[in-house]
């Protein structure tokens, strides 16, 4: 019963329940006024809440009782944050999409991997297509050497030893110490690039976004065939990174 998909779906529709239950109440409220609040049987209730406590998303204080985890808080404000950015972002990427005629990209870090939030295509067939969404590994990306450099050399070489970068091509980069330096130099110069590096035929240049407090808050990178991809567009990328991180708050 334990392997059902139906069971775990049942559960998470449970924890929802419990979750909206306990937001309709100013003050922390006790499990019997959740359990009237949703129909669940006192044991089941009292399960589900503990894996809510033990995740963040739920507190339970001194009597007793159950108010909205600090997580949620976290997880809120993270979702806000995006969505700004995106919204700030996007009009200048298409700006630059209309003047590359090439996808422009806008992606965020989690933990070891980049993850695109944002792309503009340009309108024609043959095009790179990177999917909202989709991830990639920090290394074998123009934002992700960049976002590595920003943290230092050493964390650079913790990633290198955690990941022991597997190669996607054979232009990914796989050595600890190339990879430092290319990280280290390309954050000096402002962009990075990514030679065929993710997937072969396709090169990208990325730009680094920062925040109101000084720290890296995203990635902006043009991907094209590598036959057209020009180096010259570093420059304009980085005057529209300066102009979104200027809109995020940044000196």
């Amino acid at each position: 019963m334990a392997n059902n998909p139906l069971s775990r779906i049942q559960v998470i529709d449970r924890a929802a329940g419990l979750l909206d239950a306990i937001a309709r109440y100013r003050k922390p409220v006790s499990l019997k006024i959740l359990i009237a609040e949703t129909g669940l049987h006192a044991s089941t209730a009292h399960r589900i809440l503990g894996s809510l406590i033990q995740n963040g998303l739920v507190e339970k204080n001194s009597e007793n009782h159950y108010r909205l985890g600090l997580r949620l808080v976290q997880l809120g404000t993270r979702l806000h944050s995006t969505l700004d950015l995106r919204a700030i972002a996007l009009p200048i990427m298409e700006q630059l999409r209309d003047e590359f005629h090439e996808t422009v990209n806008l992606s965020i870090r989690e933990g070891d991997q980049v993850v695109y939030i944002e792309r503009v295509t340009p309108n024609r067939m043959m095009h790179v297509h990177q999917v909202v969404g989709s991830r990639a590994p920090l290394h074998v990306t123009a934002v992700g050497k960049l976002m590595l450099g920003a943290t230092g050399r050493e964390a650079c070489i913790t990633y290198a030893a955690r990941t022991n970068l597997p190669a996607y091509t054979g232009n990914t980069i796989t050595s600890i110490d190339r990879l430092v330096g290319e990280s280290v130099r390309a954050l000096k110069e402002g962009y990075a690039l990514d030679n065929e590096e993710a997937e072969i035929g396709v090169g990208c240049i990325g730009v680094l976004l920062y925040d109101g407090a000084g720290q890296v808050a995203a990635g902006l990178s043009v991907s094209a065939p590598i036959e057209r991809r020009k180096i010259e567009w570093a420059k304009t990328l980085i005057g529209a990174s300066q102009s979104i991180s200027q809109s995020l708050g940044a000196q």
